[in-house]
């Protein structure tokens, strides 16, 4: 919950995602550790395996009184949803912001299925982040400022992961740090999953 505001409803920071299984996460995490050597690392803002997933649909603020009905609306995408196939692979950047990890398998089944996720927050009455093509990424470091992660990218392109079935469609809570302690960084909690075709 993050409304403090006694007039205002209670709302709370969701979003659906697809997270890889813990052998994936052990994957990445070995790949990704020689990263952590190269000029310009300490001063990027690094996920932690804990975090990791590939974000279907943002839902930013979402008043509490419609998760019932966006949960309702979650599991019917999740069952109109086959299993698919999915893997890491290579990585790309977003301008000098974000380093991410590509993925690879079935993305025509990811993609429809961001777009059953997007649409169940529409039905539901949530008001979404403006529609543009889906870009499958997992998120591995933030800068606060522009920063080159050419040689970041670089260093992960040959990366081709190990195979994995995406089986669930997880909504996720997203609690944003209060502390103001550097490096602190934002905690996920899985609220609910369902599995895909089920």
């Amino acid at each position: 919950m993050s409304s403090s505001d006694p007039g205002r409803p209670a709302t709370e920071r969701l979003f659906a995602a697809v997270l890889p299984p813990a052998a994936a996460v052990a994957e990445l995490r070995a790949v990704l550790a020689p990263l952590h050597a190269l000029p310009g690392a300490p001063e990027l803002r690094w996920t932690g395996p804990e975090g990791w997933h590939f974000t279907l649909a943002f839902y930013g603020e979402a008043p509490e009184d419609v998760r019932p009905e966006l949960e309702a609306r979650l599991e019917r995408a999740a069952r109109r949803t086959a299993p698919f196939a999915l893997r890491m692979r290579g990585a790309g950047h977003f301008g000098g912001r974000a380093l991410w990890a590509g993925a690879a398998g079935r993305l025509d089944t990811l993609r429809l299925l961001a777009e059953r996720a997007d649409a169940a927050a529409r039905r539901a009455g949530l008001t979404t982040e403006e529609h543009r093509r889906y870009t499958p990424h997992l998120t591995l470091a933030r800068s606060r400022r522009a920063a080159d992660l050419r040689p970041f990218a670089a260093a992960l392109a040959g990366f081709e992961g190990e195979r994995w079935e995406a089986g669930e469609l997880t909504l996720v809570r997203s609690h944003l740090p209060v502390s103001g302690v550097p490096g602190e960084r934002p905690r996920y909690s899985a609220v609910r999953a369902w599995p895909l075709g089920g």
